[in-house]
């Protein structure tokens, strides 16, 4: 599976100010975001989580081959196996879930299991990330625009609160398309909410979008 922007912005904006110890990330894919995040933080302790088996075989090479191997570990199992026994608490939870809503699948089957949101509901996602989050740990997702609202409603109904939301857009004149959403388990007095607009043309990037990513391209 080729580097979707939706992992890169989320490996790049999920807050680390804090200083996490331990990282999950749920539905790892190749392993992007642990693998940004290893880049980013000093964490010692970064699970990754993958049920599909090429691509659980796939961010297994990538962890290995990285300079940050002794870090990641990624388990191969769904959310609900690896719920039934937790053995830890992480300071942040992260994922870019699957989230086709739409009612169409494709012809391959492999991808629709990593693109439908059956195979990860957010009620799920959020009562997981309540299990596991340590007290003062983050929960940090990219989702739909079009879905920011019912994330928020659920994520309140477990009692995990916004502290930081990031509304994106492709070029100037587009729909907000994605929301990046950060979550505590206590209310801030003030929620903070930016803009973030990727490109101005075709591989025009804005400084934004240059500065939340350049670590982490080549080329940028």
């Amino acid at each position: 599976m080729k580097i979707g922007t939706d992992g890169v912005l989320l490996g790049a904006w999920a807050p680390i100010l804090h200083n996490p110890y331990s990282i999950l990330d749920i539905g790892t894919g190749t392993g992007i975001i642990a693998l940004m995040l290893a880049q980013r933080s000093n964490a010692a302790q970064i699970d990754a989580l993958e049920i599909e088996e090429n691509a659980y075989e796939q961010a297994t090479d990538n962890f290995e081959n990285s300079p940050w191997n002794d870090r990641l570990f990624c388990f191969h199992a769904g959310l609900d196996e690896f719920m039934e026994e937790p053995e830890d608490e992480y300071d942040l939870i992260v994922s870019n879930p699957p989230f086709y809503a739409e009612d169409y699948k494709t012809n391959d089957e492999q991808r629709d299991l990593a693109r439908f949101q059956d195979a990860l509901p957010f009620e799920d996602l959020i009562e997981a990330a309540d299990l596991l989050l340590s007290e003062n740990g983050i929960l940090a997702v990219i989702i739909p625009y079009k879905e920011e609202e019912r994330f928020l409603a659920i994520a309140k109904e477990f009692e995990l609160y916004p502290i930081k939301i990031t509304r994106v857009k492709g070029t100037p004149t587009t729909e907000i398309k994605r929301s990046l959403l950060a979550f505590k388990r206590f209310e801030l007095p003030t929620l903070h909410s930016d803009e973030l607009i990727i490109e101005t043309a075709r591989h025009q990037y804005t400084p934004e979008y240059i500065e939340l990513t350049k670590e982490f391209y080549l080329k940028m």
